[in-house]
């Protein structure tokens, strides 16, 4: 594992600010953001569709504090370019859009270092403002929008209202979740395209390298992975790289390509402050998690006894809840992943606390791959 301390040279201008929302084309927007509201405390937050005026994308906005997920579905037969990425990828994230500033710097940036501009700066307006974007490609068919949202004041973006519905009862009666912000998000590649992805970020965004694992240090008896985690100046927006390595049979990184088709978003991050609180509340909403086999809080219990590191909550608890420990010298994480989010075996969300530790749980990717293997090997796929 390899943690990197030379951010470079300060950009000389333009600044990202932190993730602002994500994307996702799914085959029926309005299921889709019910079932995220359901399971995992989100609530209806803003829509755009045919009442008003969006005549060929309908669009709605779920809200968790200071995440925000948007599900888009086409609402004409003929959208080609919808319907394929449909085909081709399932549903699944097209675009984690960033918060900016000097957006005009930060694309002439990019446009200067050969970045593939999918949609140059334009602006946006309403009653409460405008807002500019900008969109630019990054791996597979996965684009980034950058938003620029000066002082407006709107509910989320112009073009978009309030639910036309009232707020659902049957929220109302769930627990609470607490999920915070977005601490990360995962894009795997096929073999060997993890480290031009990384330069990419690089070059073309004045990302900085944050953190990288190999093979090496994260296999199983089957299956290996390589990672790299690239950042902003301000390390505010986190992006690990994955890519699969030889095994002995398919990794799960490998399932992902292969079901979703080339490279993707794999999983969201969301943070908490309250992991425990908010796993039993999801488990009371009905989301499912993995399963991490006893003998990990086993060999977690002995080799805490030799950790400078005094973890606060109670390892019966975390262990009941399938929550995963990470640590070093200084603090600790506590993660957990819930199953597959969808029919295919490509995207899911994670839950992370941290505690004085800014790693991605590496202690941890063996006990997560052996959870998934039990999984891939259900499916036929390992």
């Amino acid at each position: 594992m390899t943690s990197y301390e030379d951010k470079g040279e300060k950009p000389a201008g333009g600044k990202f600010v932190h993730f602002d929302h994500v994307t996702f084309w799914v085959g029926n927007a309005k299921q889709a953001a019910s079932y995220y509201c359901t399971h995992l405390g989100f609530a209806p937050h803003a829509y755009a569709g045919l009442e008003t005026g969006s005549r060929d994308v309908a669009a709605h906005c779920v809200r968790q504090n200071d995440i925000y997920f948007v599900f888009k579905s086409a609402l004409k037969p003929g959208n080609k370019e919808m319907g394929d990425h449909l085909v081709r990828h399932g549903d699944g994230v097209k675009d984690v859009a960033f918060t900016v500033e000097d957006l005009d710097v930060i694309v002439e940036h990019a446009k200067k270092r050969g970045a593939t501009i999918v949609k140059d700066i334009w602006e946006e307006s309403d009653a409460s403002g405008s807002v500019r974007f900008a969109v630019v490609q990054t791996y597979g068919d996965t684009t980034h929008t950058l938003v620029e949202r000066g002082s407006y004041s709107g509910l989320f973006l112009p073009g978009y209202q309030k639910p036309l519905a009232a707020e659902s009862k049957l929220l109302a009666t769930l627990p609470p979740v607490g999920l915070r912000f977005v601490d990360h998000v995962v894009g795997n590649q096929p073999d060997l395209q993890m480290t031009n992805v990384a330069d990419w970020y690089e070059k073309s965004l004045a990302f900085h390298r944050f953190w990288s694992i190999d093979d090496k240090q994260l296999h199983t008896e089957f299956s290996a992975l390589r990672s790299i985690v690239v950042t902003n100046w301000d390390e505010t927006i986190k992006m690990p790289i994955n890519e699969p390595a030889p095994g002995k049979r398919k990794s799960q990184i490998q399932e992902y390509v292969d079901y979703y088709g080339g490279a993707g978003v794999q999983h969201i991050a969301l943070n908490t402050t309250d992991i425990i609180g908010s796993i039993r509340a999801m488990k009371a909403r009905g989301q499912e998690f993995l399963t991490i086999p006893d003998t990990y809080y086993e060999e977690l219990r002995e080799q805490l006894k030799h950790s400078k590191v005094k973890v606060e909550e109670d390892l019966d608890v975390l262990q009941e809840l399938n929550i995963l420990i990470d640590y070093d010298d200084d603090g600790y994480l506590l993660q957990i992943f819930t199953k597959i989010m969808q029919d295919r075996p490509t995207l899911f969300i994670e839950a992370i606390q941290r505690n004085n530790h800014q790693g991605f749980g590496a202690g941890n990717f063996k006990a997560l791959f052996v959870a998934i293997e039990i999984d891939q090997a259900r499916r036929g796929n390992l």
